[in-house]
């Protein structure tokens, strides 16, 4: 202080006052606003494959799912909820980033050695949390890509979640039926020994670890398609990896694991606003329960893992109610995408389905176009805030990021550049006006557009010579035909073609 002149620093100090206050009043002018006293902590709880009709409260008899029912008795529960892809890599991208994945030819099911999606600087959900005096955590299933080229496993490995804005990260860097099969911890192998050094490739084999391709005898689970590479913990992964035998994650332990991690962050930080993103491994494949669940349920290991997740649910509700939080935290629960049932490993998920329908009454499931795809569990509770009951209005995980940054009293820097929109309102019960559009994409970054009873898939793939015309679409209309079983464009072609216009507008917009 003493090397400035006392004008200067008078100035910068009553210059940052006056910048503090001004944030500080634009904080309460925007919760006001909606209704609010102060900002919430935010628990957002991203479940992995899970379907419109696998959780109890959204119709399903088999899998018993109280916690994640006990939400949505407290809260409200949308019908009409959307991601933005059925597949996990781009909805992940769309949730953080408030940007649709289709945009970036890159956003797709990336590799476990994959660059991170993120740019530098890139403002995100965390991001903007942080700076609104957020302590930001991720938990979890990561798949977006770490660091800018060829990774070593053995140092510290950035940019990462770190530089998206988490303040602490817990991380699987892919998938859990991908290499390397270690967790990471603020951008570092867990219990690595450095005398066993991680080398990871999904071209060739690396070191002489058994393969399930030319070892199938090995495992614990039995291939159905892919999925032959290395061997770890019994089961047979996508790539090859050597070394790091020290920190190799137990999957049947990976659900106790992740939940451990999840509360203690609560733990630690619950005498502050805090966001905590929560991606669960469940129930994704490999579908490895813990022995508390295995062969528990009436449907199968996929309904096994149904039932622990809502265990994970369940130990993050406790931890919140341990601190008292409940009346102060808006916790989510959703899906990155559509269900899949026989994904590369031969688990009898399909034989033992027992009249269980993962899609509800839709049509499809992961990886397609349909609403299988994508139309996906969405409950959000905050006692005292949210009325409680169902709603119809179509929201979109694309907007959580507008949507979560209003309710913390931020307001977006160049809103209109994000296709995120702030339906908070309509997560609050306020308001039952919810997207006058929506979006959605398939594996292939193929686009389909909803508006009203309307929706249109363009089955062109990108790069494909371009149309002035919608010619190769499907239309259904969703109020007369939920499960899309009907193709109506040659009756109704002024539909397709204004569904057209609206979406090549919505492309280029990008």
């Amino acid at each position: 202080m003493n090397s400035l002149p006392r004008r200067s620093f008078l100035k910068r100090t009553a210059a940052a006052f006056c910048s503090a206050l001004m944030h500080n009043q634009s904080v309460a002018r925007a919760l006001a606003e909606s209704g609010l006293r102060q900002k919430p902590n935010i628990v957002l709880i991203l479940s992995d494959d899970v379907g419109y009709g696998d959780i109890g409260c959204y119709g399903a008899r088999l899998p018993r799912t109280p916690h994640i029912d006990g939400l949505a008795q407290f809260g409200r529960r949308f019908t009409d909820a959307h991601s933005d892809a059925s597949v996990c890599t781009p909805s992940r991208y769309a949730i953080l980033s408030g940007m649709y994945a289709w945009r970036r030819a890159d956003a797709r099911i990336l590799p476990g050695d994959a660059a991170l999606l993120f740019a530098d600087h890139q403002t995100t959900l965390p991001s903007v949390l942080k700076q609104a005096g957020y302590k930001t955590g991720c938990v979890g299933k990561w798949h977006m890509g770490l660091g800018r080229g060829e990774i070593d496993w053995n140092g510290e490995i950035s940019p990462g979640p770190r530089e998206v804005g988490f303040d602490y990260s817990f991380i699987l860097p892919a998938t859990a039926d991908r290499v390397p099969c270690v967790y990471l911890e603020n951008g570092h192998v867990v219990g690595l020994d450095a005398k066993d050094p991680i080398r990871v490739d999904y071209k060739k084999l690396v070191g002489d670890d058994p393969t399930g391709h030319d070892e199938p005898y090995l495992l614990k689970m039995k291939l159905s398609d892919g999925h032959d590479g290395t061997i770890v913990d019994g089961v047979s992964r996508i790539g090859f990896m050597t070394g790091g035998n020290s920190a190799r994650w137990v999957d049947e332990k990976m659900a106790a694991t992740l939940a451990a991690k999840a509360t203690a962050f609560i733990d630690e930080n619950h005498k502050q606003p805090f966001f905590l993103y929560f991606a669960t491994s469940d129930i994704h494949v490999p579908r490895m329960p813990n022995e508390r669940f295995a062969d528990r349920s009436r449907c199968g290991v996929r309904c096994d893992v149904i039932e622990q997740l809502d265990w994970t649910v369940g130990q993050v509700l406790e931890a919140l109610q341990k601190h008292k939080l409940m009346d102060n935290t808006l916790i989510l629960f959703t899906s990155d995408n559509g269900p899949v049932l026989d994904d590369g490993y031969a688990d009898g998920a399909l034989e033992n389905l027992n009249g269980h329908t993962p899609s509800g009454t839709f049509r499809g499931g992961k990886y397609s176009l349909y609403e299988g795809g994508t139309r996906v569990p969405f409950i959000a509770t905050w006692r005292g805030n949210i009325s409680a009951g169902v709603s119809d209005a179509p929201i979109s995980q694309t907007d959580l990021l507008a949507s979560l940054t209003a309710v913390a009293g931020v307001v977006l820097p160049q809103p209109s550049a994000f296709d995120s929109q702030n339906l908070m309102p309509v997560l609050l019960g306020q308001s039952e006006h919810g997207r006058d559009v929506l979006i959605e994409a398939d594996v292939f970054q193929r686009t389909a557009i909803r508006q009203g009873r309307w929706k249109m898939l363009d089955l062109d793939k990108p790069g494909a010579a371009p149309r002035s015309t919608g010619t190769n679409c499907e239309l259904y209309d969703l109020v007369a035909d939920a499960g899309e079983s009907v193709n109506v464009a040659a009756q109704h072609p002024d539909v397709v073609e204004e569904l057209w216009g609206r979406l090549q507008k919505i492309r280029r917009k990008g």
